[in-house]
């Protein structure tokens, strides 16, 4: 298929994220890319206020209601884009979580479940986000959405039954995924970053299969082939390799203090499920990372945190390395702030589970945008700010900034054009305020893209419609 083209020769951001998606008909295509295009420009409004047309508005619902439109088709372009920005890194951190997506308030929706046992109802969505060790969001990996049965409370048969029937399979389909792209980076270290729950034994030997590292934070005191016979006394009787110094800020339950963590690593070999004895599994070896608070303050409870890596741990350098690696698993949880918050996934209404998770898919991508643009000009502010903007789109907020018809004739810094378009969404940039974060972004860019229509308007000379439609509903 050939690429959707924008209708100017300026970069797109929409055409290279989804531009190249084989959805079996280039018309299709076409309408992703100006969906994506339209509902990024107001990423908080429904889709009757970010299209506006009639026309536009039916062409969506039909785009999200066409059963012949996967998922994985919508996200796999973007995927192609992320695999060219990440090529040349040598190591990659592919970060892994779960997050609820709550429709209690439309229960009228079809084939939706449980999501919590307090009573909520919604679908889950697990999401793998590559990231640099320098926190740089490079792209959404591969996305999975389901829906809980309502019976579906099957715990107390949970051993019994193989782990592909069992929600743990998450973690592995992530796995298979970042396996899928190894081939086309190489030199790069590829490293599934997980939480407590992906602490599994299947896990760690599906990722040896693959060749493919983990880091993953231990949920459970293991058996293990070391004298010491299990992980927490194996990592206590470690050598010490290092000292960290933490700052915890306060907050309503504590008070504001450094925590001096003292931190321990050794090889280690975790033994089979002792269930499964009769399969003869083997054991796995990894290196165990345990760091903890020393002198914490009394009635306070001391920071630990006990990780699991395949990556080899031989130095102080490359353990403390591996905690800030494990750290970079927070860029995940503000990939689903901006999801719900700033992009309102949970007010969407169109009926259906499958139409949501199209919808989902075209959303994860325009969160990652605003956090990417976020990043990107905290850590390279001098590059050019067309690394996110069109030309179109950076003379307009440079207009609209300095109330002037006249654009600047470069490119202003990127962390200059981010300020402003934050500042848009209420960033005051007072000392001590630091870099906007992306609530200010996300806000602001509703200002911009709006703006933007408005500036290739009168640069065009063109009179806008004559017909303004009404929005209707909330999809």
């Amino acid at each position: 298929m050939a690429k959707a083209v924008p209708d100017k020769d300026e970069p797109d951001w929409a055409v290279q994220e989804f531009g190249s998606a084989e959805l079996g008909d280039a018309r299709r295509t076409a309408r992703l890319v100006e969906l994506a295009r339209e509902l990024a420009r107001q990423p908080e409004a429904s889709i009757p206020q970010a299209l506006e047309d009639t026309a536009a508005i039916k062409a969506a619902y039909r785009f999200f209601d066409n059963v012949d439109v996967l998922p994985v088709e919508i996200l796999q372009s973007h995927v192609a884009s992320g695999i060219a920005r990440m090529r040349g890194q040598p190591v990659i951190l592919a970060v892994q979580d779960t997050t609820q997506i709550d429709y209690t308030g439309h229960m009228g929706t079809a084939d939706l479940g449980p999501i919590h046992t307090k009573g909520g109802w919604g679908l889950l969505c697990h999401g793998t986000l590559a990231f640099t060790p320098a926190r740089l969001p490079l792209g959404v990996l591969a996305i999975r959405a389901w829906a809980r049965k309502p019976e579906q409370r099957l715990r107390d048969s949970r051993r019994e039954r193989p782990i592909s029937e069992k929600e743990s399979q998450k973690w592995l389909d992530s796995l298979e995924a970042l396996a899928q792209l190894k081939a086309q980076l190489p030199g790069t270290r590829l490293v599934s970053v997980a939480d407590r729950e992906a602490d599994v034994y299947e896990f760690f030997a599906a990722a040896r299969a693959h060749g493919l590292d983990v880091l993953v934070r231990a949920a459970r005191d293991r058996n293990l082939e070391q004298p010491e016979g299990h992980l927490w006394a194996s990592l206590e009787a470690a050598p010490l390799l290092a000292k960290k110094k933490l700052l915890i800020p306060a907050n309503a339950k504590r008070a504001g203090r450094v925590a001096e963590l003292e931190v321990r690593a050794c090889a280690l070999s975790i033994a089979p499920p002792r269930h499964r004895k009769s399969e003869h599994l083997p054991a796995i070896p990894l290196w165990g990372i345990l760091a903890r608070e020393r002198n914490a303050p009394q009635e306070t409870a001391p920071l630990e945190w006990l990780l699991l890596t395949s990556v080899p741990v031989d130095s102080a350098q490359e353990a403390l390395e591996r905690l800030d690696w494990y750290a970079a698993r927070w860029g995940i949880e503000t990939w689903h702030k901006i999801l719900k918050s700033g992009c309102r996934i949970e007010q969407r209404q169109l009926q259906s589970f499958e139409r949501l998770e199209r919808l989902l898919t075209v959303y994860a991508v325009i969160a990652w945008r605003i956090q990417y643009a976020t990043i990107l000009a905290r850590l390279v502010p001098d590059t050019p700010c067309t690394a996110i903007l069109g030309q179109d789109e950076w003379q307009a907020l440079y207009c609209l900034i300095h109330e002037t018809p006249q654009p600047c004739a470069n490119a202003p810094p990127l962390r200059q054009a981010v300020r402003w378009i934050a500042q848009l969404g209420g960033f005051i940039g007072r000392t001590g305020d630091g870099e906007p974060g992306v609530k200010t972004l996300w806000k602001g860019f509703q200002y911009l893209m709006p703006a933007t229509q408005m500036y290739r308007i009168m640069k065009s000379g063109q009179p806008p419609p004559s017909n303004c439609k009404k929005n209707v509903g909330n999809g």
